[in-house]
């Protein structure tokens, strides 16, 4: 981790994500608090077990959050980019260990904020107090979901359901539709969508014959979003 000079800005953070949600003058303010770092690819920002509470907003890239299973093994629970906060559930829940660990994935600028900073910002500011539980019943839900789809939907709606879900939310549009700019390997959407490896190159070849999306390096484009959307039984995009 390396500090930066608090002159170096970034913006363009998507609307439903946390530091795009909040106004300017908020945004500001907060990210004004923290302490500016900038992670190296591989390099761990929150280390599962640990016992520390600061929260982490990211600025740029993303990251993978992942966590240990009984067998041995690393689940992947999600994957958060630029203008969301890791680690708050930790700063809102007194001396438990932080549940899961957060690994960068390429270059991350970040803004680190102490856990008693938060809360006399939280306090003060009941906008972005309003946010921050906004994002803790969106990720609690969101994990609701999940335990539900894993035993009642195909693999090919579960993954489906994934990249739509991306695409709202972190996509950018191109002439042929929306990137997702997140470089997913086959095991990591095995362990999003709770399904094999094989059953997932089935169901991204599938989803590609159909012309619903292309693969590439580093890179996700979803081609006709409302079609996967209908593929994944959701309703379709809001225009």
């Amino acid at each position: 981790m390396t500090p930066q000079s608090p002159s170096q800005g970034l913006e363009g953070w998507p609307a439903r994500s946390f530091l795009g949600g909040l106004s300017e003058p908020v945004r500001t303010k907060l990210l004004g608090i923290g302490t500016r770092c900038r992670y190296r690819p591989e390099e761990i920002l929150i280390r599962e077990g640990d016992f520390s509470n600061h929260v982490v907003l990211l600025r740029s890239g993303f990251v993978k959050v992942t966590a240990r299973l009984d067998n041995g093994h690393e689940a992947l629970l999600a994957i958060r980019v630029g203008g969301d906060i890791v680690g708050e559930m930790a700063a809102m829940d007194d001396g438990a260990p932080r549940s899961a660990t957060v690994t960068a994935c390429g270059e991350i600028v970040a803004s680190i904020v102490r856990e008693s900073d938060l809360r006399s910002f939280l306090e003060s500011h009941p906008e972005a107090a309003r946010a921050v539980n906004r994002i803790v019943v969106q990720r609690l839900r969101w994990s609701n979901q999940r335990r539900v789809e894993f035993g009642g939907y195909p693999v090919k709606v579960r993954l489906a359901r994934v990249l739509a879900e991306l695409a709202t939310s972190y996509g950018h549009p191109v002439p042929r539709g929306l990137v997702i700019g997140v470089d997913l390997t086959q095991p990591e959407l095995a362990a999003l969508t709770g399904s094999a490896e094989v059953t997932i190159h089935k169901a991204l070849a599938e989803l590609r014959r159909d012309e619903l999306i292309t693969t590439g390096y580093r890179r996700t484009t979803v081609l006709d979003l409302n079609r996967l959307r209908e593929i994944a039984q959701l309703p379709a995009a809001v225009p």
